[in-house]
């Protein structure tokens, strides 16, 4: 009788362990998870050197990751030295991992411009080619809408006596760079200052963008 109790207290207790961990953590943790994931979206943006726009993109609250790599191209797989040789035809790009709660794609259009030369229709700064050219990819036909609507209203300004020249493309193969080129302002600080002052990015924005806080948005 004994040992039959012991039993039955060792199944109680088992049965009791098994319960609190699927109602307690697979029950509980597993839609928190679902509901995060589902409220990121994705955005592509080329803006020349992807180790700037890569870092620019960073510092946007609401921005949960963003991966450098390539698009636009035909080549699968592509290797950066293939890339910035042109021959790919691919423009390095910058994956936007983002929540749509906290930061609108019309912010980060904003942010976008103001990252970058979009006047410039043969390169980025002192990288030229299609490679760095800047260019925006829609996953999705409200992206295309704000996007043409915000090229629009830039065109409209007349903020520089040229008209836009960054190119509105439906997203396609995105190939991430190598590893050593994703977050490369961390990994090689003193390098990638250097290169982005000398590149004349900063100055650019400084004088164009400067104090600037417009909206540029035709779309409704």
């Amino acid at each position: 009788m004994e040992n039959k109790q012991k039993s039955t207290f060792l199944r109680k207790v088992l049965f009791a362990f098994a319960f609190f961990f699927m109602t307690g953590t697979v029950a509980i943790a597993e839609p928190a998870d679902n509901m995060a994931m589902a409220s990121q979206q994705t955005a592509y943006f080329a803006g020349g050197c992807f180790w700037c726009t890569e870092t620019d993109f960073e510092k946007i609250d609401g921005v949960s990751e963003v991966i450098s790599g390539f698009m636009g191209g035909k080549t699968a797989n592509p290797a950066y030295a293939d890339v910035a040789s042109g021959r790919t035809r691919h423009r390095e790009t910058v994956k936007v991992i983002f929540d749509p709660t906290r930061v609108s794609y019309q912010n980060l259009l904003s942010a976008f411009w103001r990252m970058h030369d979009p006047w410039d229709g043969m390169g980025s700064f002192v990288d030229r080619g299609r490679q760095y050219s800047s260019a925006i990819y829609y996953v999705d036909t409200e992206q295309k809408r704000l996007a043409e609507g915000a090229v629009a209203a830039l065109n409209a300004s007349a903020k520089i006596d040229r008209p836009i020249a960054t190119a509105i493309e439906p997203a396609s193969a995105f190939y991430a760079a190598e590893a050593y080129h994703q977050d490369y302002y961390l990994k090689s600080p003193l390098k990638y200052k250097y290169y982005r002052y000398r590149s004349g990015r900063d100055q650019f924005i400084d004088e164009v963008w400067a104090g600037d806080i417009t909206v540029y948005q035709t779309a409704e």
